[in-house]
């Protein structure tokens, strides 16, 4: 195992990687319509995850997520004393990320709030955060009270605690060296696919989570950036619920199943 100063630099730089292309390409939707609908948001994002996941796996195991740290310490040993460094390595890399974001597309954003006629920090200015921290449904650049979906707070809290175990379950299945039809070197490509796949399904709900650093690095910058309360105020406690604690509750299911459904069946073959 890595010494804890390699392992904190290594998901820093991970968590930075996803969030940069994750944030970025919502950013570019948002206010210049350069992707067309929600699958080529979704790829971006699912490639932001493979790079990231290469680019560190060597130095931290890249989980680049809180709610996968919870579940491989509760399912895989891996280290108590860990997880709190880990989560705030994971935090600040998703925080410079959406500080980055804003740096590149600081005017566009400003274009598109004038365009629209939205005030930052009022209500509806959900419509321009949303390119930082996540909301239900998707306001899809609008205000809320424009969405085109109705999510309420517990379908959202369910969808993102399913859609979370599932990732999970995929992540332990394509990394179990007892799976011998595992992908080898090509697990953070299909785990990518995976975010891209799920993303495409819940994205115009809830925007697709599964990652409360992902969420609220960007959030806390949303906020410190004039967005003041409407981060987290827009959507009630669901800030809290919906995208930090759902993720991290999926993420455990998602081991459940794993060590119960799955991985009897590999020690079995092997």
């Amino acid at each position: 195992m890595k010494s804890l100063r390699t392992a904190f630099l290594g998901e820093l730089v991970g968590t930075f990687i996803l969030t940069f292309f994750g944030c970025g390409v919502v950013a570019a939707s948002v206010t210049t319509g350069a992707q067309s609908g929600v699958f080529q948001v979704a790829i971006v994002w699912g490639l932001g995850v493979a790079l990231a996941i290469y680019s560190t796996a060597a130095l931290s195991g890249a989980h680049l997520n809180p709610a996968v740290t919870v579940s491989l310490a509760v399912h895989q040993r891996f280290p108590f004393a860990r997880v709190a460094p880990y989560l705030a390595a994971q935090l600040c890399g998703a925080f410079l990320a959406a500080a980055t974001v804003y740096i590149f597309f600081a005017d566009a954003l400003s274009i598109h709030e004038a365009a629209i006629g939205l005030t930052r920090g009022l209500p509806g200015s959900e419509g321009s955060a949303m390119v930082f921290g996540e909301f239900f449904p998707n306001p899809g650049g609008k205000p809320l009270a424009e969405a085109k979906a109705i999510v309420t707070h517990l379908r959202a809290f369910g969808i993102e605690v399913i859609a979370t175990a599932v990732l999970m379950l995929v992540i332990l299945a394509v990394t179990d060296e007892r799976n011998q039809e595992r992908p080898a070197h090509h697990a953070p490509v299909l785990i990518g696919l995976t975010v891209t796949l799920l993303i495409s399904i819940c994205g115009p709900l809830t925007m697709a989570c599964f990652n409360p650093a992902r969420d609220l690095g960007p959030r806390l910058f949303s906020a410190v950036a004039g967005w003041g309360s409407v981060p987290f105020t827009a959507n009630g406690i669901g800030w809290l619920t919906v995208y930090i604690v759902a993720p991290v509750l999926g993420a455990v299911l998602g081991g459940f199943a794993h060590r119960f459904l799955l991985k009897p069946g590999y020690v079995e073959g092997s």
